[in-house]
């Protein structure tokens, strides 16, 4: 791969990183932060995160190689989208069995309410508005995508948001001493950008907001439209409903967009939807408390290994 080549995939220009959490206020559930596990409607069946997803942030500065510091940010931050999705895709098959009972428990529905309340879905407990509005908002974000918006919005793992508090999308929040305070912070504001104990749950913060907040609807429409169609999701096609997560707007869509292009960040979602196979519970449960090397990561069976071999 040519120097001049390795510029080209480089060039895409890496926005404020506080612009892109203008929309997010994480929950604060029980006093805790959205790094301290709140956030996560637990199942019975649902496995115990394995250790590595509490892992910090690598220190991506040491990499003077455009290419190699892009192949470690994105095999780093790849398995936590496996993780966090295969999470929530265990979530909605167990929705999806909810939905097939005859009659709800007790149990059933107290799940169904903290769900509701998580995502932000004001139906009658059990009623079939209930269950349509949460299968909408209770689904996955294609890899390319989170993937794009990290790096842009984290300047490829190196801001200080990233750095220190595990950050990686700009995301804010609204209590004195939940983040850290932006040095360019205006006169009165009292956000601040939020402290993770981890990049995964950042990345988990992420595709809550998006799944929930009412500035992503047009994300969760697009992606309910392919669902419909059975049509594979993809990170190019959503990024559509995120003119609203910057001040910039559609110019900021289409510098998203550029970015998965550019780095040929759909072969993740390629790559996500072979990792699924079947898409069985038990796949997904597999998924869901896998190790890293258990992931089958990009380059099995003699294909690319990363999305700039190919």
């Amino acid at each position: 791969m040519t120097a001049s080549f390795r510029a080209l995939m480089f060039a895409v220009p890496v926005v404020a990183f506080a612009l892109g959490g203008a929309w997010y206020q994480p929950p604060a559930i029980n006093g805790q932060l959205p790094g301290d596990d709140a956030g996560e409607v637990q199942l019975a069946g649902l496995p115990p995160l394995p250790a590595w997803a509490n892992e910090r942030l690598p220190d991506f500065s040491v990499y003077r190689d455009t290419t190699e510091k892009k192949v470690a940010f994105f095999s780093f931050l790849y398995p936590r989208i496996v993780l966090a999705n295969s999470r929530i895709l265990l979530e909605r098959e167990y929705l999806d069995h909810l939905a097939g009972k005859a009659r709800l428990d007790a149990t059933d529905k107290a799940w169904l309410t903290r769900q509701g309340e998580r995502l932000r879905v004001n139906a009658e407990t059990g009623s079939a508005e209930q269950f349509a509005r949460l299968r909408k908002r209770l689904d996955v974000i294609p890899p390319s995508l989170i993937l794009a918006q990290a790096a842009n919005e984290s300047a490829w793992g190196t801001s200080r948001f990233a750095r220190k508090g595990n950050n990686l999308f700009g995301q804010w929040c609204f209590t004195q001493g939940c983040g850290l305070v932006p040095q360019s912070r205006v006169e009165g504001a009292d956000h601040e950008v939020a402290k993770f104990a981890s990049p995964y749950y950042s990345v988990r913060s992420y595709i809550q907001n998006l799944n929930r907040h009412p500035a992503y609807q047009t994300v969760r429409d697009i992606r309910l439209a392919d669902r419909k169609a059975q049509n594979p999701l993809s990170g190019h096609e959503l990024a559509e409903g995120l003119r609203d997560y910057s001040e910039r707007g559609e110019e900021y869509v289409q510098e998203i967009r550029a970015m998965i292009r550019y780095n040929n960040l759909e072969f993740y979602d390629r790559e996500f939807r072979a990792l699924l196979g079947e898409r069985s519970a038990e796949q997904f449960q597999r998924l869901a408390s896998a190790m890293p090397e258990s992931l089958l990561p990009p380059g099995s069976g003699g294909a690319p290994g990363t999305p700039f071999e190919s």
